[in-house]
């Protein structure tokens, strides 16, 4: 499946969403997690590694930033 552009992104997932993407990177504070071509801040996650599929839920979107973050599901 190709790569959503932000402004698909932000029509097909809501705040509240729960979504399932991969770990792309793992940082201090959380990991980030690609979603539909974008990726995502998902805070305090317990270390899941680059690569694995977690599932979480869209806190936030920053359509002006073209961010978006995640809570655990």
């Amino acid at each position: 499946m190709l790569p959503l552009n932000w402004q698909d992104f932000t029509e097909r997932n809501r705040v509240g969403d729960v979504v399932s993407g991969r770990v792309t990177k793992v940082v201090p504070f959380g990991v980030f997690v690609e979603v539909d071509g974008f990726d995502g801040l998902l805070v305090g996650a317990d270390g899941p590694p680059v690569g694995e599929h977690v599932s979480a839920r869209i806190a936030a979107i920053d359509t002006e930033q073209t961010r978006f973050s995640l809570t655990p599901v």
